[in-house]
């Protein structure tokens, strides 16, 4: 029997509890999108990975190239100067933007995460005792640090935040997140035309920089997809995931353990649990016919990942859906796999663990003030989602 999409998620901080069903009986099932097209939906861990893994799966059906286009998450037309896509192209763009985006620069960032991540907490506690985690500190961290990362000037900064906001409803609003993904385009072009004239020592200057003594420099074009995909997944990311990390550590008593010696343990933890919550894989094509797992996808045939449910994948995560810091070092997937591994996951790793462990110094007797329950989610998407807000007290 094929199955509907999506699946109901009583909890959504936790994947449908059809996917554990699935994972048991068929890891790799036939399922009817949303949109009412056919695709293979995988939910074991091994499956995914080898899915992620393979070059035979593509960002686009073989003969297309995939887009970024706000109004459809699987469209497939040519004009993409993004990541998302596949072959020499991608390898290419890749190699480049590794060259700018660097644990280094990354992790000179830092610094800045701090100070934003203070005066963001310590605006909320001069405010009295209640706060709301999404409006008064993830969405504006975020807002900060991919706009210091883009060198988005401050008077604009309220404006980036505004356009991501739009485009990230393109499945409910899909005019108005095209208008503002025009928007963005446009201000990306002239942020590119500015830099190129008086460079800094942000990102978007260095990517301008980088060169490739085989492939040259990137295009304008290219530039303004990096700067899109930067924004779209940047911002959602980290917003997402400060807030969502904040609610599983503070219904489980964790938010503390930030600050002992098993701090990177129960953050990899926290991390685990955001899989699929903050970011699913963008859909796979098969650009041949492909064994896996036992089960034959054809050529043509849409693949969808799941990492909420290869994350909580019993063969290798003993009680998956339980809070564990004891766990072995088998990596979770939460940034994906293979050769569109999330480029930025360093740099949510350090923008989640900052904020989460300065909210566990700054406010110790810091809970949620509704139960989980209550908290208002936004609307699925096709790769994230997120709470509106997240009421605490102290």
């Amino acid at each position: 029997m094929t199955r509907q999409l999506p699946f109901p998620q009583p909890d959504p901080t936790a994947p449908p509890p059809e996917y554990a069903e699935l994972r048991a009986t068929c890891p790799i099932a036939r399922v009817t999108t949303a949109e009412g097209a056919p695709a293979w939906l995988v939910t074991s861990y091994d499956a995914a990975g080898a899915v992620l893994g393979d070059t035979r799966f593509g960002m686009a059906p073989a003969g297309t190239a995939t887009t970024l286009d706000p109004a459809s998450e699987s469209s497939a037309t040519t004009g993409n100067d993004t990541l998302f896509q596949d072959g020499a192209t991608h390898t290419r763009l890749r190699r480049l933007v590794t060259k700018a985006f660097t644990p280094r620069a990354i992790e000179a960032l830092r610094p800045l995460i701090e100070q934003r991540s203070a005066e963001l907490v310590d605006g909320m506690i001069a405010r009295g005792r209640t706060a709301d985690l999404v409006e008064d500190l993830a969405a504006p961290l975020s807002t900060a640090v991919i706009s210091e990362l883009v060198g988005v000037r401050l008077a604009d900064r309220n404006r980036f935040r505004e356009l991501a906001e739009t485009i990230s409803t393109a499945e409910t609003a899909p005019e108005e997140a095209f208008g503002a993904w025009q928007e963005l385009g446009a201000y990306s072009a002239g942020l590119i035309a500015t830099k190129r004239d008086e460079p800094g020592e942000d990102l978007l200057s260095r990517l301008i920089a980088v060169r490739d003594d085989d492939n040259g420099r990137l295009s304008d074009e290219e530039l303004i997809g990096m700067v899109a995909t930067l924004v779209l997944a940047g911002y959602q990311t980290a917003r997402n995931g400060i807030c969502i990390a904040a609610i599983q550590l503070l219904r489980t008593g964790r938010l503390a353990s930030l600050l002992t010696d098993e701090a990177d343990a129960v953050l990899d933890e926290a991390l685990r649990l955001l899989g699929g919550a903050i970011g699913n894989p963008m859909p796979r094509w098969a650009h041949e016919d492909v064994e896996v797992a036992g089960t034959h996808i054809a050529k043509g045939d849409q693949v969808l990942v799941r990492l909420d449910a290869a994350n909580h994948d019993p063969a290798h995560f003993a009680d998956p859906d339980e809070f564990r810091t004891d766990r072995k070092a088998l990596p979770h997937m939460s940034f994906g796999r293979g050769a569109h591994h999330c480029l930025g996951a360093s740099l949510a790793r350090a923008e989640i663990g900052i904020a989460l462990r300065t909210l566990a110094a700054r406010l110790p007797g810091l809970s949620l003030s509704v139960p989980v329950t209550e908290i208002p989610w936004s609307p699925l998407t096709a790769t994230d989602r997120g709470p509106e807000s997240v009421p605490v007290s102290w």
